[in-house]
């Protein structure tokens, strides 16, 4: 129950780093976000899900170094990094912000600056220093983003470096909306299996 409250709301005590250690997930009955007990939040004080977002096995969320906000019905799946983008001439790190209905593949490591709502990221890609992916944009599979890229709304980035390969219907965002929230509600944590 603790876990539950210092994961899904900022608490005012400082609490720097919570190991978690099992499968299961802790879910929060206010506000319907799934974390499991096996990620890392490093900073939970600065860390925000703002409501029914799935945070997977070995997962890092690093909220010690900025304010991390991920917004509703987003999924991160297993082995992930979120980490605040920092500048280069100075050891200060920005602000991420998560738009809604994002979902995030396995074995990524995000280090954008700022992520829309309706974004799709593919398996093992890597999201370059501060940089920008608007609404409704899909990276594919093992795509290297090189720092500071702006990936306009209703495009797909592929390859490394990551250049444009294609475009997105106009229904992006309402497939998105699909995808997230029927995988909110089929998932099962392996307590309930």
């Amino acid at each position: 129950q603790q876990l539950c409250t210092v994961v899904c709301k900022p608490v005012s005590e400082s609490v720097p780093f919570i190991p978690t250690d099992q499968h299961v997930l802790s879910p929060c009955q206010a506000s319907g976000n799934k974390v499991s007990r096996q990620s890392v939040l490093c900073g939970s004080q600065n860390i925000v899900l703002n409501g029914k977002t799935i945070v997977m096995n070995d997962c890092i969320i690093r909220g010690d170094l900025a304010n991390v906000r991920v917004g509703r019905h987003c999924v991160v799946k297993s082995r992930s990094v979120i980490r605040p983008p920092f500048k280069k001439i100075q050891v200060a790190f920005f602000p991420l912000h998560i738009g809604d209905h994002v979902f995030i593949e396995e074995d990524c490591v995000v280090n954008a600056a700022q992520i829309g709502s309706y974004v799709h990221i593919g398996k093992n890609c890597v999201i370059g220093r501060r940089c920008v992916l608007k609404d409704c944009c899909k990276i594919l599979d093992n795509t290297v983003l090189p720092p500071e890229t702006v990936v306009p709304p209703f495009t797909v980035f592929s390859g490394c470096p990551g250049l444009f390969s294609g475009e997105l219907p106009e229904c992006t965002q309402d497939l998105m909306i699909d995808v997230t929230k029927s995988y909110y509600q089929k998932f099962l944590s392996l307590s309930q299996i």
